[in-house]
């Protein structure tokens, strides 16, 4: 039997604040390699669909890790779960800034990138050791951190890599693994399982969690359908910049510290999720992601609209993904780690069909196009969350 210590353990403000750097410092390994891309393919002297390989695998091995071993958190002790996964991610790093060859390079980014999915551990960590009166809060500080890390990962990279070289960048990384790892061993309460089972039963667990728990499906949805207006607008906007403005890459990547709003919105949004009606709060940040996109179909050629549409498009949708996150952790507390991974896989399959649409509404309608789609899928998103309004407040009463 679980003792009380154990299940209980406090959240102190400290600690939270390990854990959101640890979120975000985690986070940005998977992002890291992408302003590097150029410069590491004049190294192996290899043409850009092979040095792309290095993105693409390291984003593959994240959702690997989500699917395979994120689920392990439910079964296994969870501290010791994040300081082996993060161990592994150390040499990983280690091994990717000393590979002599592409294909080693590639190999070592699929397996940093497998275990790279701590966050998607200490997460759902946060809301078990948070009092259910601050859950939403704290994990919305948590999120910030992890948005904040997206959003840096790319400028420190993209400076470090032009000063010292890729190579350094992967050191740089490893060496604050292993400063995480310490501070993750000294602080981290260690949380003890509560399925008793085998990791086959716990896999197939999976199908039963989504046929069982219907706001599961529904946060899952709401999460997939933004999350594909998300990366739609942003698999574009570089096509955008460069036909309506003559503008690059460079410039492309500046909107990414617009979308810091995010971060503000993720804070608050856990704020306002311990406090307000959470059906009416979710229908306001739906409906922002769905005024964003009509915003972006009026600002085809005007910058100040695309930088209003990447305001609101970003709180509306990194709001929603707290809310959702909120709703579905309040559903079983012994499987929140596979509850979280059912809602994240989801959530980047969503991504997936956003990019694929807006590859072909750009080629046939251009910019428009994808913004007519965006649209859609907002409202579908929307409908389908007035749809299900009495099942919501039943989850939100029994939290």
């Amino acid at each position: 039997m679980t003792s009380q210590k154990h299940q209980h353990p406090e959240l102190t403000p400290p600690l939270l604040w390990v854990m959101t750097i640890a979120t975000g410092l985690i986070v940005a390994n998977l992002y890291y390699n992408q302003p590097l891309l150029v410069i590491i393919a004049k190294t192996y002297q290899v043409n850009d669909a092979k040095v792309r390989q290095v993105a693409a695998l390291t984003q593959l091995g994240y959702a690997a890790g989500m699917l395979f071993i994120a689920p392990l958190a439910d079964m296994l002790r969870r501290k010791r779960l994040i300081l082996s996964c993060l161990a592994v991610c150390v040499i990983a790093l280690l091994a990717s800034a000393a590979a002599p060859g592409i294909n080693l390079l590639i190999i070592a980014s699929f397996f940093m990138g497998v275990f790279s999915l701590i966050p998607q551990l200490l997460v759902p960590m946060t809301a078990h050791l948070a009092k259910p009166a601050e859950r939403g809060r704290k994990i919305g500080f948590v999120m910030s951190g992890l948005l904040i890390g997206i959003l840096l990962s790319r400028t420190v990279s993209g400076f470090v890599g032009a000063h010292l070289g890729w190579r350094a960048m992967y050191y740089i990384a490893a060496g604050l693994m292993v400063v995480m790892w310490l501070l993750l061993f000294v602080m981290l309460p260690e949380v003890e399982p509560e399925y008793d089972g085998t990791y086959k039963s716990l896999m197939t667990s999976l199908g039963s969690l989504i046929k069982q728990e219907r706001a599961l499906r529904i946060a899952s949805l709401r999460g997939a359908l933004c999350f594909a207006c998300f990366s739609a607008f942003w698999t574009t906007l570089t096509i955008l910049l460069k036909e309506n403005f003559n503008m690059g890459s460079d410039v492309a990547g500046l909107f990414g510290l617009v979308g810091a709003t995010g971060a503000v919105a993720a804070g608050l949004m856990g704020r306002l999720s311990d406090k307000m009606d959470a059906y009416k709060l979710s229908a306001f940040t739906l409906l922002l992601v769905l005024i964003s996109f009509v915003v972006f179909f009026f600002s085809g050629h005007s910058f100040v609209g695309i930088i209003i549409g990447v305001i609101v498009m970003d709180m509306g949708v990194q709001a929603t993904h707290i809310s959702n996150q909120t709703l579905i952790y309040a559903l079983k507390p012994q499987a929140r780690n596979r509850i979280n991974t059912i809602y994240m896989v989801t959530y980047f399959i969503g991504g997936s069909i956003g990019t694929f649409l807006a590859a072909q509404a750009w080629k046939y309608w251009r910019w428009e196009g994808v913004c007519v789609v965006c649209i859609l899928l907002s409202v579908i998103a929307t409908i389908f969350h007035f749809a299900n309004q009495k099942t919501i407040h039943q989850i939100r009463q029994g939290v």
